[in-house]
């Protein structure tokens, strides 16, 4: 139903912020893993996001909310540091870490948890006003 659209919208965002922050846990808990079951060090992760559109009556298209598309591995090479007495050192003595950025995962966590924290607010508005009206049509 189209009323409840605000809901929809908002529950679909935090679904995708949820499995944001997820990404972002992982992320900062595998830091400092160096040797993955695929091998190598772990790579980060980030979900990639996008609009769903829903046909309207009339032809236009209409948001509809976000959908997450895939969890993507960020591409971007991994830190490099002299430690030869490490088992994963290479023949030069350098160890692969992740290409994980604690700073830079905290700051997407802020980003994320307002984006939750604005996306629950959005729905606790739309079921207020709903409230609301029945409150009206009762009156």
């Amino acid at each position: 139903m189209r009323m409840f659209r605000a809901i929809d919208v908002a529950g679909s965002s935090l679904t995708a912020h949820r499995l944001w922050l997820d990404s972002i846990s992982a992320n900062l808990a595998n830091v400092n893993t160096t040797r993955t079951a695929d091998g190598g060090p772990y790579r980060r992760k980030v979900p990639v996001f996008a609009e769903m559109l829903d046909k309207t009556i009339g032809g236009y298209e209409d948001i509809g909310g976000v959908r997450v598309v895939e969890i993507a591995e960020d591409d971007t090479p991994p830190r490099l540091a002299y430690q030869p007495d490490h088992p994963d050192a290479d023949g030069e003595g350098y160890v692969a870490f992740p290409n994980v950025n604690v700073v830079r995962e905290m700051a997407d966590m802020l980003t994320a948890s307002r984006a939750y924290e604005a996306n629950l607010a959005v729905a606790d508005a739309a079921r207020n006003m709903w409230a609301g009206a029945l409150e009206i049509m009762r009156g």
